[in-house]
């Protein structure tokens, strides 16, 4: 008979097969895992285009596409699982840029004769009909990634979709309609999406039907017709179980993934307590069953979900079912994306708990963030403590409010390092040359930078719902259904974060300038010119530079740069005029594009060459310090906190050299909650051996399980492509 850790084992090698299979279908992927399995033979989707260009746009052109991509998954259904449901493909296959396709798609002629492009337009939004020639220059000359044609980044409130199942929602479209019939292509599109997500769910009855006429393992097929009753529940019934709960999770998750790659889950402990309670008490669940569907559903999907904190009493929110969480990621063990809320408040049990899980497998989750800087901070931009205590980590650095907030976070940044060198080159010809000066025109410099990227986030949200409306994430939004409108015109919230990249690369060259040409004077600003424009054909003076003292090192001229620099950051982003009821909201985070930041970048003062990666979010460049050390790193990075509840990141990478004992749980919980009392707000923390994760970058193929946290996501080591696997190297540090 086969018990549930027999079936984790082997959930876990189908895992694996199908992390190499993708691999070999798609290429290297330096994005989050997302639990998708691989393209089955025979699979294919004809987009249709409402576009005379060859795109697809608004209501009537997603959900067209969408039914026909979702239309096109298989089911899939794994006898060992007691869940089922997964993704293959998404949508934005079918209007993305042709460079960036899997090479599945690339590989299907036919299929490519369909998608349409290369003429230099985006076909993720419609040029056409709202252009922006007039903001490209400066979006260039500063690197900025607008926001423009960006999507999914916001959070549904499962609330909604767990009280009223798809059936209740559609009856919900049904009466709104007849309130607001001038609103019918919005009406229409809706419903047609969730038609769509009821044939993908009777595709999966239809196909545990399958298997039971052949499966004769009595445990195993119990757990089939129970999976069965449970999607026929669940068709249209609101869920009533924590398996239904979990289960129309599952095929919620796979429908918002295949739309725009939605990642944002929900406060996993609070929201299905009440399912897990009623069900323990009405004996038809205990633990170990429990425990095996909450793994089960983060095999499914490594969406964004967090746990314990507080409420907006300062009461602590854990209760048993979190460390059921715990436990359940724990039996998977595969890449998760577990936040867990810390405030003085909290279980302190379970904090070491998840310290201890941490430590012991090393595949870089949970992940912690501050609740109490961040509600405080959040709280800044005009929001009541209730309202900052619903906002729940559900991205790689950021937060949201779910189904009132449209945030757009991580979709707009500014790479500070093209605006540095925009100002290194207006005081290229002046007489008097200095890092204050310097200084002065990068703020100048900034100014335009943030105005121009208000123009760009105010025109996608004046016209996302005439592009990408959210067709699935307004299902559990507030407003929506209600005003028949996409969430991008009717959310309570528009508290839009702008991050801002290179800090490192900005400070340290601020650093060296004033310490070797200022200070010292072993150069002259004409030596350092001189350098930039010829790449650092001179180690000598590339090492003189790259030499001085750097951010994060501890009080030195690059960290009193970061602060200032963290200062201007700050002000020029609360203080950018936007239409009322929309503010910006500003944070430190690169997300993964060091290295495509970096190409857009010449030579640096701090020493970097042209085109070197620039530094991550808001961590030191890598070697700051010949020891490593990672609490000068949190001590810095805690000192460059933005303070409105957007993130800055710690983002770290060592070998504590430490069991996952009390000794070890103590001493990395003690860098945690000295980060957070600093006031940091989210830290990203992978435990790496030394020696395996060298050798996993020469031969990542003979460590097919490791899991590293990229950035705020996870990915399996093997699946990244050499230059990523080489970031997370170059961050690694030494002891703790």
């Amino acid at each position: 008979m086969l018990t549930y850790d027999d079936r984790l084992k082997l959930m876990r090698e189908t895992k694996i097969k199908h992390t190499f299979e993708k691999r070999t279908q798609n290429g290297y992927t330096d994005v989050d895992d997302y639990g998708t399995v691989p393209i089955t033979d025979g699979y294919d989707v004809e987009p249709w285009y409402n576009a005379m260009d060859g795109r697809f746009f608004g209501y009537e052109g997603m959900c067209e596409n969408f039914c026909r991509v979702i239309d096109a998954h298989p089911a899939y259904v794994d006898p060992m699982e007691m869940l089922c449901g997964r993704w293959r493909d998404m949508l934005e296959n079918y209007r993305g840029d042709v460079n960036y396709l899997p090479d599945w798609i690339k590989n299907k002629s036919k299929l490519m004769d369909r998608i349409k492009g290369g003429d230099g337009c985006s076909r993720n939004w419609n040029e056409q009909r709202f252009p922006y020639d007039d903001l490209k220059p400066l979006q260039e000359k500063y690197n900025i990634e607008s926001g423009i044609e960006g999507n999914s980044h916001l959070a549904c409130d499962y609330r909604i979709g767990f009280s009223l199942g798809f059936g209740g929602l559609l009856d919900k479209i049904e009466k709104y309609r007849k309130i607001n019939p001038d609103k019918s292509d919005f009406y229409d599109a809706e419903e047609k999406t969730l038609l769509a997500i009821v044939r993908f769910i009777d595709r999966h009855i239809e196909k545990t039907d399958e298997l039971l006429k052949t499966e004769d393992r009595k445990e195993i097929r119990a757990s089939l017709e129970t999976m069965k009753q449970v999607c026929q529940n669940i068709r249209t019934g609101a869920p009533k179980t924590f398996h239904e709960a979990c289960q129309w999770t599952a095929f919620f998750i796979c429908a918002s993934r295949i739309y725009t790659r939605d990642g944002a889950g929900f406060q996993m402990d609070t929201l299905l307590y009440p399912y897990y309670k009623r069900d323990i008490e009405a004996g038809i669940l205990d633990d170990e069953t429990a425990k095996f569907l909450i793994a089960n559903l983060l095999l499914i999907d490594p969406h964004y979900y967090q746990i314990s904190g507080v409420d907006e009493n300062d009461n602590d929110m854990t209760n048993h079912l979190s460390y059921l969480i715990l436990e359940a990621a724990d039996s998977i063990d595969i890449a998760c994306n577990l936040t867990v809320r810390v405030h003085k408040n909290c279980d302190r049990k379970f904090f070491e708990k998840a310290v201890y899980y941490l430590l012991k497998n090393k595949n870089g989750w949970p992940r912690f963030c501050n609740d109490d800087a961040l509600c405080n901070g959040y709280m800044k931009n005009g929001v009541d403590k209730k309202t900052a205590r619903e906002r729940i980590a559900v991205g790689c650095n950021w937060m949201c409010v779910p189904g009132k907030e449209f945030p757009m976070n991580d979709t707009v940044k500014i790479n500070i390092a093209k605006v540095m060198e925009a100002a290194l080159f207006d005081m290229r010809n002046e007489a008097l040359r200095s890092t204050e000066r310097l200084f002065e025109l990068f703020k100048e410099h900034l100014r335009i930078a943030v105005d121009t990227t208000a123009k760009g986030v105010n025109l996608h949200i004046d016209h996302q719902a005439e592009v990408t409306p959210e067709l699935v994430m307004n299902l559990m939004m507030e407003n929506t259904i209600e005003q028949g409108e996409d969430i991008s015109r009717c959310a309570s919230l528009y508290t839009v974060g702008v991050d801002g990249a290179g800090l490192a690369v900005v400070a340290d060259s601020f650093g060296a300038l004033q310490t070797r040409v200022e200070q010292e004077k072993v150069l002259t600003w004409d030596e350092v010119y001189e350098a930039l424009d010829n790449n650092f054909e001179d180690e000598r003076t590339r090492l003189i530079l790259n030499s001085a003292p750097k951010y994060c090192h501890g009080n030195t001229v690059s960290d009193e740069w970061a602060k200032r620099l963290t200062d201007c950051w700050v002000e020029s982003i609360v203080n950018q005029k936007m239409p009322e009821g929309r503010c910006l909201v500003p944070g430190w985070f690169s997300w993964a594009r060091t290295i495509e930041y970096g190409s857009k970048v010449g030579a640096t003062p701090n020493g970097r060459r042209k085109g070197e990666p620039i530094s991550h979010g808001a961590n030191p460049n890598p070697h700051f310090r010949a020891d490593g050390a990672p609490t000068a790193q949190s001590n810095g990075i805690a000192s460059v906190q933005c303070g409105y509840g957007n993130t800055a990141p710690l983002q770290i990478e060592f070998d504590p050299k430490l069991a996952a004992d009390e000794k070890g749980v103590e001493i990395v919980g003690k860098l945690i909650l000295g980060h957070f009392e600093q006031g940091g707000t989210l830290i990203n923390i992978n435990i790496l051996d030394k020696e395996t994760i060298l050798e996993a970058n020469k031969d990542p193929d003979l460590y097919p399980d490791l899991v590293v946290r990229v950035t705020g996501f996870t990915a399996y080591f093997a699946s990244l492509s050499p230059k990523f696997r080489q970031l997370v190297v170059d961050r690694f540090l030494e002891g703790v």
